[in-house]
């Protein structure tokens, strides 16, 4: 029988220890040069161009470029409440048992999803070469010319169109709430019209706000087609101010500029209001970016004082 020694009386080494080694993406680092290198092209280009950047700050707050943003953030209010409201009320047609309501409101939305916005107001605007007056029996008459003003035009082609687009968000929100709380509701008593305002819409709101906000956002830029009929509204004003100061493209830019802000501002809103409805579906909120930053700067700060 062999002797044990004072080698045998050592412990076993343990495991070695794992060296991570960080995974290096290459085509990040690949994609960030080629996107950096597009980006100073392009303001290069710009940079050598004959631009009269001077004369964007000049009429950045002109009084007829205030006055049409203005216009455009009205434009844009009664629109979408056009929209909406139209929305709900061709959701629930479409999904009504009637076949009646429900095959006008799919024609409704068929027609006005599949023709474009561009021609629906043309359309408006030039109604007046076929009908020469407007009878509404004892209540109004009027030339047709007189009643279909570019402001009825723009609000009309708008609102009307946005109503399709809205009916399938709102259809998608309702049939998105499971069929039981509407069982449950009539089970209690509930009449059909105080089930929707009670049990499903409430519900339905976490589905329909998000594109609704992106349907916002999408309306204040689709305002500026309403310069085509006539309407002063951002752009109208910034091409008649471009063409008296000869300065046309400048202008252009001037407007671009406002939409961002404009619809920059709408973002910010519609994240919040996104947040809040998702109250009830997640269990914990992601951080608002205020939250990002604070959480950023404390962790810079602590790996400061840990290097200090």
């Amino acid at each position: 029988m062999k002797k044990k020694g004072p080698e045998d009386d050592v412990p076993p080494a343990g495991p070695e220890a794992i060296k991570a080694v960080p995974v290096r993406h290459y085509g990040r680092y690949v994609s960030a040069v080629v996107a950096l290198a597009a980006f100073a092209a392009i303001v290069f280009a710009f940079a050598q161009g004959q631009i009269n950047w001077d004369a964007i700050p000049d009429y950045f707050f002109d009084d007829r470029i205030i006055e049409g943003v203005g216009q455009t953030l009205l434009l844009t209010v009664l629109s979408m409440t056009i929209g909406i409201v139209g929305g709900i009320l061709l959701a629930v047609m479409r999904l009504s048992r009637n076949p009646v309501t429900s095959s006008i409101a799919w024609f409704y939305i068929w027609f006005f999803r599949g023709t474009p916005v561009l021609v629906q107001l043309f359309v408006w605007f030039n109604l007046g070469l076929v009908f020469e007056y407007i009878n509404l029996g004892p209540f109004y008459k009027d030339e047709w010319s007189d009643f279909m003003t570019p402001f009825l035009t723009a609000l009309l082609g708008l609102g009307l169109n946005e109503a399709a687009y809205m009916a399938e968000i709102c259809r998608a929100g309702l049939l998105a709430v499971d069929e039981g709380q509407t069982e449950a509701a009539h089970a209690l008593g509930m009449s059909h019209s105080k089930t929707l305002r009670r049990i499903v819409i409430p519900q339905a709101m976490r589905v329909i706000v998000p594109p609704t906000g992106n349907e916002v956002i999408n309306m204040l830029k689709t305002t500026s087609l309403v310069a085509a009929v006539q309407y002063y509204e951002l752009l109208r004003n910034a091409q008649d101010i471009g063409q008296s100061s000869g300065a046309p493209v400048e202008m252009l830019f001037l407007a671009a500029t406002w939409y961002l802000i404009m619809t920059s501002i709408l973002s910010v809103g519609q994240y919040y209001l996104e947040r809040y409805y998702a109250r009830g579906s997640s269990r914990s909120l992601p951080d608002t970016p205020w939250q990002k930053v604070k959480t950023h700067l404390m962790s810079f700060s602590s790996r400061q004082g840990g290097t200090a």
